[in-house]
């Protein structure tokens, strides 16, 4: 299969080439915010289909207007505003899909220098042994080597975090088609407390959340009162800006490394995984847990765990977002009518098992699983064996295309508390359970790391 992946390189960057790097950073920003700044006002002065224009105008207007009024634009290439163009065109379309299905809307936000410091180049992109080529710019050299790049250089996208320059670069290449894992279905809950707690049929493990932003959340505190209270314009707030800066880049380091682990590992060893289909955005508005939410990433870690499971073979299922996998007996379906954030364990009034808040929901994901594809609990969802080296051996590719047949439906009744097993079911009543079709994530092109 043919896929799309980005190689990130740290750059060294001579004196000279720093100048020309924040200078190709500054013409984006620049493009960026007169052609935002163009439409804002052309969207409020106008009507109807006359509000919106489209990149290629923009670019041409920018490209008469330049000669006389910004002649300093061309000391850079032409590619950086241009991309600029594309980036905005491609906010304002969305801005018009989601006016028009009457979802909450608002304009891009402009640009600032040192924080927005960015722009993506295309075309003549080469890479040499620990170096790459890039137009006007020059062959820069990298601290690390670029021997594992394969493939066609469709991008590069040049970035600053702090006092540091980045490069990436989106390649095609074709990938081998993977074969189906050989491990069991795991069923993921993520959580505060800790950030995952897996379930299989080997048995349970529960991944401690690193939490990069509150271990660092009061030297964080104390760096930005440093900064507030440096004069504007002066060395020392440059300076201390940097240092913040720093410890910025050093927590979204960690998040994403943990990440990045947790997520590959769980993508080559597991033939199935199942989460739960959080709506993260709107437990961001409960204020007392946003920060811990924001902290542990959960968008970013499925995100993540999609595209390598196509990449590796395995299989990322989404159960349905009001699915009561807390709340319900593992042992023998029982439903509680409520349970708190704070009640981390529970005793199950019918059978009398005492549970754990999120190894309890975790083994529900799996039972719901096995419900849900009508595998048994032994099997996998083509009736293959699961468990044991020996059942493992015996995974065929055929597996694979018989789960990957399964169709992404609409869920029906989502407001309702589906039983796991079952047993009952409630929300303000009792129903009838039903089967929720399964919603797979594992086709199209992967990108990312």
């Amino acid at each position: 299969m043919i896929a799309q992946q980005a190689f990130r390189y740290e750059l060294a960057p001579n004196v000279g080439q720093r100048v020309l790097l924040a200078k190709h950073a500054g013409c984006a920003r620049f493009a960026w915010n007169w052609t935002l700044a163009a439409r804002i006002r052309r969207y409020q002065e106008c009507r109807a289909e006359e509000r919106f224009t489209n990149a290629i105008e923009q670019h041409r207007e920018l490209n008469a207007r330049k000669g006389t009024e910004w002649p300093w634009m061309y000391e850079v290439s032409k590619c950086a505003p241009q991309e600029a163009l594309r980036d905005l065109d491609r906010a304002f379309r969305n801005l018009v899909r989601a006016r028009r299905a009457g979802r909450a809307f608002g304009f891009p936000r402009f640009k600032r220098k040192s924080i927005d410091d960015a722009f993506r180049l295309t075309g003549s992109i080469r890479v040499r042994a620990r170096a790459v080529q890039l137009p006007r710019l020059g062959a820069i050299r990298t601290k690390e080597g670029t021997e594992k790049l394969r493939g066609r250089i469709l991008s590069a996208t040049v970035r600053r975090k702090a006092d540091r320059w980045y490069v990436s670069l989106m390649v095609e290449a074709e990938r081998l088609d993977p074969g189906p894992v050989l491990g069991p279905v795991a069923g993921v809950d993520l959580g505060l407390h800790s950030f995952a707690v897996i379930s299989d049929s080997v048995g349970e493990e529960m991944v401690a959340a690193p939490k990069p932003l509150g271990r660092c959340l009061r030297r964080l505190r104390w760096r930005s009162r440093r900064l507030s209270r440096k004069a504007r314009g002066s060395g020392n707030r440059r300076r201390s800006a940097v240092r913040l800066a720093r410890l910025h880049r050093r927590i979204r380091n960690m998040r994403v490394d943990f990440l990045h682990k947790l997520s590959t590992r769980l993508a080559k060893t597991k033939s199935v995984v199942v989460l739960e289909q959080l709506n993260v955005r709107g437990l961001m508005r409960n204020r007392h847990v946003a920060r811990h939410i924001a902290d542990s990433g959960w968008g970013t870690f499925r995100r993540m765990l999609e595209y390598k499971s196509q990449w590796y073979g395995s299989k990322v299922v989404l159960a349905p977002r009001f699915l009561a996998s807390s709340k319900t007996c593992s042992d023998c379906g029982h439903v509680l009518d409520s349970m708190t954030l704070s009640l981390r364990k529970w005793l199950c009034p019918a059978c009398g098992v005492e549970h754990d808040r999120d190894g309890n929901a975790a083994r529900n994901l799996v039972f719901w699983y096995r419900r849900a594809t009508g595998s048994s609990p032994g099997s996998d969802a083509c009736g293959e064996p699961s468990g044991g080296a020996e059942a493992q051996a015996s995974a065929s590719h055929g597996s694979a295309k018989q789960e990957s047949a399964v169709e992404d439906c609409p869920l029906a009744e989502e407001r309702y508390y589906y039983s796991l097993r079952g047993a009952r079911c409630r929300a303000s009543e009792q129903i009838p359970h039903k089967n929720v079709p399964v919603t797979l994530r594992g086709e199209g092109s992967g990108r990312g790391r």
